[in-house]
């Protein structure tokens, strides 16, 4: 038999993210795969400001950008009648505005799913302590309290194996036999419309080149699609959505059919068109009842569906995972107690839902449940999500509040503060903003503990180096060129400390000098590890 301190159960973007941050921890694990390879249909596609801060702090960003789309290749959202004909609105979503900039300095980035796994997977397979297999299926499981004992069954060969793991990431899809199996249940709308996603082969640019979209809504008398960029040139994916409503089967979408429903959207009746594969699929828009079974986590869609409006499936689903290894991590390294476990669902369960609501909500507004002809463009909301994407305020036991009242903003969805309010993702500001070499304090989380203090800290920098926290004293030393005004963000006087934990919240903040520092931070880190 096996044994591994974690098992992973899926090899998509969340299950191959998980295993390369345990690796990077220093945590072994296996990840187990049923199918042959990696994604073959592109799938997800946008990732987020956000998610791509997580990508930049593990060293992977350049290699996600360079397998997905310049920027200036998806600057806008374009809503038209059809693709060569009149156009209705066109937007340019935050992320790829210049207000961006003031937020992260990390953009979004456009890559398909079958991009970005290959990217996944060549990184995770890298590291020494994590193993991949794919054509791997967990067939059965079982759970004690000292583990997990399961079944792996090789897809192509019939042999099974036995792995015992100390703990087990369900990353298993919208159909998770793992959740499904330990009767956890999914609360909110189930099958809310049906689609169909056409991967085609064609060159579009005559009628995108001039507007780069990441995105072109269709919407005239007869049809209700869009075209979903992929490489800007030839490769497009060709969603039609509602298809009960608008009197379509699955069925329906033959490779003929299909063309002549591309061809009626372009508005060239004899474009020359491949169609690469047809894949229906049901949007659904629920989440499980909670995360966290015994040794068990669900993780991505095993624990949230919900529909692409927006693009935060995916985004959604790599940062729960990025929430859930440090802690895995500490517990195993014996740094932190079981509670900091429970903190995952605490903190994860009630997001995911509340972003699963808004992206029903953006289909909503764009008619995608009900059957309209009627122009319908989408709510404001939509792409114009920063509060959600960088807002986000987690509350648990591996948060110490300091007391102080939460940000506050007009519209939740739309409106981001900047602010260290513990819970809240710590915010970027320049710590050295002259020359060439400008550091964000993004570029300084997201790998362990940091503790940043202003010029007058000397003391909790003593005191941070006997926690294995990384100090940071802003408006000293190195970083001696920071934002002058980086302290009101953090909210902190010259004499102030602000915690940041391993997947960049702010975990604790003292306003000022502390009269024991060391205990302070003993006490901080005690409670956020759950030994309090």
């Amino acid at each position: 038999m096996i044994e591994i301190p974690v098992l992973i159960a899926g090899g998509g973007p969340v299950g191959l993210s998980a295993s390369f941050m345990l690796s990077r921890l220093g945590i072994k694990s296996l990840l187990a795969e049923r199918h042959p390879g990696t994604a073959i249909h592109p799938k997800a596609r946008g990732i987020n400001a956000r998610t791509m801060e997580v990508f930049h702090q593990q060293g992977l960003e350049a290699d996600v950008r360079k397998a997905g789309l310049p920027p200036e290749r998806v600057g806008f959202i374009v809503w038209a009648k059809t693709l060569a004909g009149e156009e209705i609105e066109r937007r340019v979503p935050w992320g790829q505005s210049a207000k961006r900039a003031e937020v992260t300095p990390v953009r979004a980035c456009l890559c398909a799913q079958d991009y970005l796994e290959p990217v996944l997977r060549h990184a995770a397979e890298q590291q020494p302590l994590g193993e991949v297999r794919f054509n791997t299926e967990l067939t059965k499981f079982e759970q004690d309290e000292a583990g997990v004992v399961a079944t792996l069954t090789s897809t192509t060969t019939g042999e099974t194996e036995q792995v015992r793991a100390r703990y087990l990431i369900a990353a298993d899809g919208t159909q998770s036999r793992i959740r499904s199996a330990l009767g956890i249940a999914m609360h909110g709308q189930k099958d809310v419309y049906d689609s169909v996603n056409v991967l085609i082969e064609a060159d579009l640019r005559e009628w995108t080149s001039h507007r780069p979209a990441a995105l072109y809504f269709i919407e005239n008398e007869g049809l209700r699609a869009t075209f979903l960029t992929i490489n800007a040139h030839d490769r497009w994916g060709f969603l039609v959505n509602s298809l009960k409503a608008h009197g379509y089967k699955p069925e329906d979408f033959t490779p003929e059919r299909s063309v002549e429903l591309v061809r009626r959207a372009v508005g060239k009746p004899d474009l020359p068109v491949k169609v690469v594969g047809v894949a229906p699929w049901v949007a659904s828009a629920h989440v499980a009842e909670r995360y966290r079974e015994g040794r068990i986590f669900l993780a991505g869609d095993a624990a949230h569906e919900m529909p692409p409006t927006g693009g935060f499936g995916m985004n959604t689903g790599i940062q729960d995972v990025q929430n859930l290894c440090w802690k895995l991590a500490s517990v195993l390294q014996g740094k932190a107690a079981d509670p900091l476990l429970d903190s995952y669902n605490d903190e994860r369960q009630p997001l995911g839902k509340a972003i699963t609501e808004q992206s029903l909500a953006n289909a909503v507004s764009m008619g995608r449940t009900q059957k309209t002809m009627e122009t319908r463009g989408a709510r404001p909301e939509f792409l114009n999500e920063q509060g959600m994407i960088f807002g986000a305020t987690y509350r648990s036991g591996a948060i110490v509040p300091d007391g102080s009242p939460p940000p506050v903003v007009p519209n939740p969805v739309t409106d981001y503060v900047p602010s260290a309010w513990p819970g809240v993702r710590a915010p970027h500001v320049w710590v050295r903003s002259e020359g060439e070499q400008k550091v964000s304090s993004i570029d300084l989380v997201g790998n362990g503990f940091v503790l940043f203090t202003g010029a007058k800290g000397a003391a909790w920098v003593d005191a941070a180096r006997g926690f294995e926290i990384k100090p940071v004293a802003v408006g000293a030393g190195d970083f001696a060129t920071a934002d002058p005004h980086w302290r009101e963000t953090y909210g902190i006087e010259e004499s102030g400390a602000v915690l940041v934990r391993p997947d960049g919240h702010v975990g604790w903040r003292s306003a000022a000098m502390a009269g024991d520092p060391a205990r302070a931070l003993s006490d901080a880190m005690n409670a956020i590890h759950g030994k309090a």
